[in-house]
């Protein structure tokens, strides 16, 4: 695995140091190997190509060598903001906010860890925490992300990825990687620190918006089943669902697939 270079970006908390490698198997692997040393919090891992890159529930993630964006950070995070819901939504605002910024697109976020412009997912997620097994010691987050940037809209096709897109075969610009990726970066950085400075409602309200289900007929997929109803509230702490003859809150954490309901009018 050949280190291509090194970048030293001056930033609060992360990205002091971004590792950017010619290919890896997973950027998440990577970062899980040193998660026992609590001075590389904030370290920044990245590959051109992955090879054995995963999303939620050990799907496998693909990308054309130079064409995403393929990243992950290790962080110990102290624990109001360690619970996944709150570092996916973390991410998740601050890759919409630097599309958007970019490109002009307004992304979406498609529970629990995707991201979609114009139906077409373009970013995915993965949150894994472990124990660093030493007296005292943080548990250890990595965060990893993987966004479509160049690849045009006929290697989807190729690939039989229909519902996949990219920067470029979105928004018809060609954006360079590593800008993309330093501008993420520096999103992150500045959002993380609001959340050391206590400002959680802002990324709840935020993450809320981007969901966009609030007030409209779900259903949602958990362990015990599915329930439907009207979604009336949105929060770190709990998802309210109206139905038929209740009102329900269900964990973040319970719910595997929230969706429209396709049968409401």
């Amino acid at each position: 695995m050949p280190l291509e270079t090194r970048w030293t970006l001056v930033t609060r908390h992360l990205g002091w140091e971004v590792r950017v490698f010619d290919q890896l198997e997973s950027t998440n692997d990577h970062l899980l190997e040193v998660a026992n040393d609590g001075e590389l919090h904030g370290l920044v891992v990245m590959a051109r190509a992955q090879s054995a890159g995963r999303g939620q529930y050990g799907r496998s993630w693909t990308a054309l060598p130079h064409s995403s964006v393929l990243a992950s950070l290790l962080l110990f995070p102290p624990p109001a903001m360690r619970r996944p819901v709150v570092m996916i939504a973390w991410a998740a605002v601050a890759v919409c906010e630097v599309i958007g910024q970019l490109t002009g697109l307004d992304a979406t976020i498609k529970w629990p860890n995707d991201l979609l412009i114009a139906g077409k997912k373009v970013c995915g997620f993965l949150i894994e925490q472990r124990t660093t097994g030493l007296p005292g010691a943080p548990l250890a987050t990595v965060v990893g992300f993987g966004l479509n940037v160049t690849q045009p809209a006929s290697s989807f096709a190729a690939a039989n990825l229909p519902d996949a897109g990219s920067l470029a075969s979105l928004s018809g610009k060609m954006l360079d990687i590593d800008a993309v990726a330093q501008a993420i970066i520096y999103r992150l950085d500045d959002d993380y620190d609001a959340l050391l400075g206590g400002n959680l409602g802002r990324l709840e309200s935020l993450w809320q918006w981007r969901l966009g289900l609030v007030g409209k007929h779900v259903i949602t997929q958990c362990a015990d089943g599915p329930h439907l109803g009207e979604l009336v509230d949105a929060s770190f702490d709990a998802l309210t669902l109206r139905t038929d003859d209740d009102l329900i809150r269900l964990t973040p954490e319970s719910i595997l697939k929230l969706n429209l309901d396709p049968t409401a009018e």
